[in-house]
């Protein structure tokens, strides 16, 4: 499995000395930099430029269907190993203040928020162009991979815009 990881981060940019990141305390995703940046005991470990959003990647997600990507602190809740896409790690959206807000809007704030690879159909070498998730985070398959191994459930994620 190492030697499959080392050949995935090579594959996604890392060099030698950074081959195998460290397991993760914190996820930053900065949407307006489009940038995912893994951190242990405070320093940055890894960041994946590029990242993708949902089509209407401005603001904060407030309800079901907008198709925002949240923005705040959350947690990486549980992981599918058999989503529609190549691997998904659950966002803990919505929170008690997202539900209220939308409670008090008589609408529903939605759910189902992930960071994930690229949809199954599509050959695994190949990416969606442009912004195209319903307010999920998407990756590269191989970044995904790497984020599969050193994010465990319950890191804390921060989600700026």
């Amino acid at each position: 499995m190492r030697v499959r990881l080392t050949a995935l981060l090579i594959l996604a940019g890392c060099t030698s000395a950074q081959a195998h990141p460290p397991v993760a305390d914190l996820v930053l995703v900065d949407k307006s930099d489009r940038t995912l940046t893994l951190y242990t005991a405070g320093q940055p470990t890894w960041t994946i430029a590029g990242i993708q959003f949902g089509d209407a990647p401005d603001g904060h997600k407030q309800f079901e269907g907008d198709e925002r990507t949240p923005e705040g602190r959350y947690t990486i809740h549980t992981r599918n190993p058999r989503s529609a896409y190549h691997l998904s790690l659950r966002i803990d959206y919505p929170n008690a203040a997202d539900r209220a807000f939308a409670t008090a809007q008589g609408r529903s704030p939605g759910g189902d928020i992930f960071i994930h690879g690229q949809p199954n159909a599509l050959p695994s070498d190949l990416r969606m162009v442009g912004d195209w998730t319903d307010g999920c985070i998407a990756v590269s398959n191989a970044e995904i991979e790497i984020l599969w191994e050193v994010i465990e459930d319950g890191t804390p994620i921060e989600i700026r815009p």
